[in-house]
This record gives structure tokens, C-alpha cells and sequence, in this order.
């Protein structure tokens, strides 16, 4: 049996490898999407207090650090049962979409626009940000990288700094939106509009004009019937801080809403001995393997899933798009994997209108921005839409509020069932009779990079870790190797 190894896979946050085995045909006879580093945050957490934990939680990743900053914050409102103030509640959601909005539109040019701006099979020394900007032009990737510097320079000036955020704290935020400042963050959103609607514009005429995009996107190599799952607004509509958790079937009816703190009576964990990852399951369903349809618990979540799970966007604009998007690609649900794609940009356009509605509110520049906590912490439960999908933080501490367990089921987590069948699925399409170069090997690997995955946030170890240690001599002869697999 021929063995083919992509190690490491590319453009995404952390580390992976895929592993392909073909039978003698040359054909795909399985493959593995493989997490093979730990971080083990839920464990190192423990002992630490609550308070500190939205400023551990951003270690975990450096690309969604406000996801989990934010998540974190609304945990602890959670555990002290404090409830923040209006105006801290508007600046909060402000900061989450200017981070939203930016996020995606880092994934959108520089992660996954190499596949589609300059092409699946293209050389991959040109499958980068920089043979992006060579077709689109130097103008362009110059706006693309003067609105995120904006963007960012707000979550910076709220936030303490941009890569792992220090404001929030329970029941409110560390400082208020001076009045000075909001004529110039006015600015910046609505020129974050403008992109936004550019890029949908953009992704028409590069994208949807191409017939041979359409037809990879909507062909059967990149399609899965699952459930999906995201959060809601009290109209149904997708929310990216708060709301119910609403998740519909292959079908597109409700299977299920729940409230954050019901999350264990729906979600399982699965965990499999060839992969540090957890893979996040419906209980009502239950775990059936690696498999797609209604009989299987598995399920998805991120833009895609968000817009199946809900009955529209709460912006004009973002809603028009959601409305389109749906007719082009035959009516909801939407089961093409290259869609999360389309998705993610909506997505943008919904946060930019988002940030735009928030900052011109007069109460963002309000004065009470605390309401302080008195109560005694036990549990604490939290739910974000997280770039990547919905993401949960869960801990239990003492009455001093010392941390005595953690479960963190951050967004990639609810996608990882899903991405291996992807995987396998694109490795079984398109590699055929033994026939393998780098343009093939680059679509088996465009099945992960369309949920912008972010992993090992919270991998598992199952027994011990590996480890393996090497002794040398100074000369460098192995002297002794230490192994324990």
C-alpha cells in the first residue's frame, strides 16, 4: 500500500498533517487529518483565578485572540452573575465585529483567496499574498492592508492592545469610548462597509463568473450533508455575541435550540487514539463514525453554518447577500463545502453594517461602563460566534473563584469530525489511479482550509504524551535515545 504525506499542511493557524493511503490501484483507500501537537489549556488552567482566565484564554491562539478574550468575559459574567452595563455591552459588541470583520477578510485574501484569485493548481510559489496582490494589483492589496491596520488600531485602543485583548472584565469593560473618538472610528466603519461590499463584488467577478469555480464548488467533491449549528437572535437571525444556540437538520428544519448553559445535554466528545483533537458530536443522535447524513450526530458550524442555522441577517445589506447566495447555489441548507467561502464574506458585510449601527449609537459613549459583582463564583458558562465557529467556555472554581475545572470546546473543535471527512472525501475525488502532483495535493488540502481552521486550542491527550529524547555527544553521536510512545 503506497503512503502520501502532506506535512505540514498549509495556510491555517497550527499545526497539521494529512495522511493518504492508496490501495494498489492507485486509488484512495483512506486518509487522516491529523492534529499531532497538545496544548492541553484546560488542564494548566486549573488552580489559576477566574479573573485571569480572558487573559490566559488568548494564548491559545494568536489568529482569534478576541474570540476568546470575549468568551472568556461573558464566562465570568456568567460566574458572578453580573450582568454588564448598556454602554459596556454596546463597546464589547462593537470590538467583536471590528474583529469579525477583519478576521475574515484575513482568511479571505491571504488564506484562501491564493485558491481561487490565483488558482487551485497554479505553482505554489505563486499560491500566496503575494501572487494575490500580483493579479489584483498593488492598489488593492494596499487597501486590503490600510482597512485592517484601521480596524485593528480600534480593537487596540479598546482593547488594551490587538493580539490578546485585556478590557474585558466581569459585568463590564476596563474603560469607556471617548466622544472624541468616535467620529474617527465612524470613519473607519464605514470605509470597512465600502471593502466589505468591494469584496462581495470582488468574489462576483472572479469567483462566480468562472465556471470552473462554480462548478469545484458545487461538484461532488466538496459536499457533505451534516447538521449545522450557531447562535441566534431572539428573530432567528445569526448573532455573533449572544443569543440561543439553534441548530437545523441535513434538512433544514430545527433540530434543536438551547440555551448556552444546556450545552452538555446536546454535545458530546468523541476522541479517536490517531489524533489529539476532540470531535464534538449531537447526543441526541449519537456518535456513528465518520460519516455524513441524518442518522449521524455530526454536525458543523462557522459562516456557513451560521447562515443555514438561521432565518437571515439582521442588516439590510448582509441580508440581500444571504438572499442571493441561497438562490444561486439551489435554496437552504447549502451542503457545498467551498461555500463556507461565500459565507465568510456576508459575514463581513454583516459585521462592517454591525460596527457602522454600534459606533453611531450615542449610548457607546456613555460613562457607566461597570457594574461590579457580589456574588460568590461557582460555575460559569459562555457562548460566542467565534470566526471559526461557536465556541464555548465552561468553568467551576471554589468560593474564592480559584479554578477548579475547565471545558473549552473552541470553535474548530465542532468542525473536526467534519474536516476529516473532507479531507477524505477531496483525497478520494481527485486523486486517481496513482496520478499525484502538487496542484492535486493543493485541492485535498482546499477541503480543510474552507473552514479556517484554527487547531489544537483544546487537543487531548489520550494515556501519555509522546516524547522522545535524544542524547548526543558534543561531536553529535547519539549516545542514548529515551522513548515512550
Amino acid at each position: 500500500m503506497r503512503r502520501v504525506t502532506i506535512d505540514p499542511i498549509t495556510r491555517l493557524e497550527g499545526h497539521g498533517r494529512i495522511e493518504i493511503f492508496l490501495d494498489d490501484a492507485g486509488n484512495v483507500e483512506r486518509a487522516f487529518f491529523q492534529v499531532p501537537e497538545l496544548r492541553g489549556f484546560e488542564k494548566f488552567s486549573e488552580g489559576r483565578l477566574a479573573e485571569e482566565m480572558p487573559r490566559i484564554t488568548p494564548k491559545i491562539c494568536g489568529v482569534c485572540p478576541t474570540a476568546h478574550h470575549m468568551c472568556s468575559t461573558k464566562t465570568l459574567d456568567d460566574l458572578y452573575k453580573v450582568k454588564p452595563t448598556p454602554t459596556a455591552e454596546k463597546i464589547r459588541r462593537f470590538m467583536y465585529n471590528c474583529f469579525m470583520f477583519e478576521d475574515h477578510m484575513l482568511h479571505f485574501y491571504i488564506l484562501a483567496g491564493p485558491d481561487f484569485i490565483v488558482g487551485p493548481d497554479a505553482p505554489k510559489a505563486e499560491r500566496n499574498v503575494l501572487g494575490v496582490i500580483a493579479k489584483v494589483g498593488l492598489e488593492i492589496g494596499g487597501r486590503l492592508i490600510d482597512i485592517r491596520k484601521k480596524v485593528r488600531d480600534i480593537i487596540s485602543y479598546i482593547g488594551g492592545r490587538v493580539i490578546h485583548p485585556v478590557c474585558g472584565l466581569p459585568g463590564g469593560v476596563s474603560k469607556p469610548i471617548e466622544k472624541e473618538k468616535r467620529s474617527e472610528f465612524e470613519a473607519v466603519a464605514r470605509e470597512a462597509l465600502e471593502f466589505a461590499k468591494f469584496t462581495i463584488q470582488a468574489f462576483e467577478d472572479i469567483v462566480l463568473k468562472n465556471k470552473t469555480y462554480v462548478d469545484i464548488i458545487t461538484g461532488d467533491v466538496y459536499y457533505h450533508k451534516t447538521y449545522y449549528m450557531g447562535l441566534v437572535d431572539e428573530k432567528n437571525k445569526v448573532n455573533f455575541y449572544d443569543g440561543m444556540i439553534r441548530v437545523v437538520d441535513p434538512d433544514g428544519e430545527e433540530f434543536c435550540k438551547f440555551d448556552v448553559h444546556e450545552y452538555q445535554d446536546h454535545i458530546g466528545e468523541h476522541v479517536e487514539p490517531w489524533s489529539y483533537i476532540k470531535f464534538p458530536f449531537l447526543k441526541k443522535v449519537g456518535w456513528k463514525g465518520f460519516v455524513d447524513g441524518k442518522d449521524s450526530g455530526i454536525y458543523r458550524v462557522a459562516p456557513l453554518a451560521r447562515l443555514n442555522a438561521a432565518d437571515g441577517m439582521a442588516t439590510p445589506l448582509a441580508q440581500a447577500e444571504y438572499e442571493r447566495m441561497f438562490d444561486t447555489l439551489g435554496g437552504k441548507p447549502v451542503h457545498h463545502t467551498l461555500a463556507f467561502h461565500w459565507a465568510r464574506i456576508i459575514e463581513a458585510l454583516f459585521a462592517a453594517e454591525r460596527m457602522v449601527e454600534l459606533i453611531t449609537d450615542p449610548e457607546i459613549t456613555g460613562s457607566e461602563i461597570r457594574n461590579l459583582p457580589t456574588e460568590t463564583p461557582v460555575e460559569g458558562i459562555g457562548v460566542i460566534e467565534a470566526p471559526r465557529g461557536t465556541l464555548y467556555h465552561h468553568y467551576q472554581t471554589d468560593e474564592r473563584g480559584r479554578i477548579k475545572a475547565v471545558n473549552l470546546i473552541v470553535a474548530t473543535l465542532n468542525n473536526s469530525a467534519a474536516i476529516c471527512m473532507s479531507v477524505e472525501r477531496a483525497a478520494k475525488g481527485v486523486i486517481k489511479e496513482g496520478k499525484i502532483d502538487d496542484g492535486i495535493l493543493n485541492m485535498v488540502e482546499m477541503a480543510f482550509r474552507a473552514y479556517d481552521p484554527c487547531l489544537a486550542c483544546a487537543t487531548h491527550a489520550i494515556g501519555q504524551t509522546p516524547l522522545i529524547v535524544t542524547i548526543r555527544s558534543k561531536e553529535g553521536k547519539i549516545l542514548k535515545v529515551y522513548r515512550r510512545d
